[in-house]
């Protein structure tokens, strides 16, 4: 069950120093408040070492890299890597230019992230070291199916072990995996790909519920995806006649902010494999 490793993040508040990008910055605010953590937001090359050493992650997502914020990653990342902490990478847009593929590849190489979450496209471009995606999306060539999910499965749990980092693949099928399990997670709605910001949100809830949770991270991150995914089922279905994406991002983190343990048990839709 997933639903004690919500209640240690509503118990241990665990603070996340978030280098994210300006399109979604709020909503990764208040998601990290919603679902019991703290959220502190900076990118300044000067500020961030001290920052990042009163928190216990670093969540960096490159959706709009700039040379300053690129230099703040791999300070802040040193730093947590050094101080032992969760460091989270969301390599938005990975494969779309060189500059995402570039940072994106020396962050996973230098600064050894924990945790990589992505969509299939920017997780293989990880892998591969180049690739295509469609702006900051999945590729349409690039899915996870029930054709290809034992493939995914494999590839998922490889790239885990060779990177040693938790790996969460995101989409219609939600994968995530360390070198020996994979959690398949079949939580969410296609409406949520309808609103900017929901995978950043999804980044900053799983690094909240990797610190809270550190002794099994793989597990805290599956957790994270199925409140993600619960959270839009839910925000989905509350929607009322005339109501759109704006309305439906807003019920997404009300629901993330009243979601119990009980209701995380019962709405998770996965199996370990």
């Amino acid at each position: 069950m997933l639903g004690n490793c919500l209640e240690n993040v509503r118990r241990k508040t665990p603070l996340v120093h978030n280098i994210t990008n300006y399109v979604t910055v709020n909503d990764v605010a208040n998601a990290l408040l919603a679902c019991g953590g703290s959220p502190i937001m900076s990118d300044e090359p000067d500020d961030v070492a001290d920052i990042t050493s009163i928190c216990g992650g670093l969540n960096i997502n490159i959706g709009t890299l700039n040379q300053k914020s690129i230099e703040a990653m791999f300070i802040a990342g040193a730093k947590a890597n050094k101080l032992g902490h969760i460091v989270l990478l969301d390599p938005v847009g990975a494969g779309a230019s060189k500059l995402r593929t570039d940072t994106a590849i020396k962050i996973m190489n230098t600064i050894k992230p924990t945790i990589i979450r992505g969509n299939i496209s920017e997780i293989k471009t990880l892998a591969l070291g180049f690739g295509t995606t469609k702006g900051v999306d999945a590729d349409s060539a690039d899915t996870v199916t029930e054709d290809n999910l034992d493939d995914m499965i494999a590839f998922t749990k490889n790239f885990s072990k060779k990177t040693n980092a938790v790996i969460a693949i995101t989409g219609a099928i939600d994968l995530v995996a360390d070198s020996e399990k994979c959690y398949v997670i079949r939580n969410g709605r296609s409406e949520m790909s309808k609103i900017t910001g929901t995978g950043c949100q999804l980044s900053g809830i799983a690094a909240a519920y990797a610190i809270a949770n550190p002794d099994d991270k793989t597990k805290a991150v599956a957790a994270a995806v199925c409140v993600m995914g619960l959270a839009g089922e839910i925000g989905y279905t509350n929607l009322l006649p005339g109501e759109g994406n704006s309305t439906l991002r807003n019920r997404i983190i009300d629901t993330i902010y009243n979601m119990s343990a009980d209701t995380l048990n019962k709405g998770a839709k996965y199996e370990v494999r």
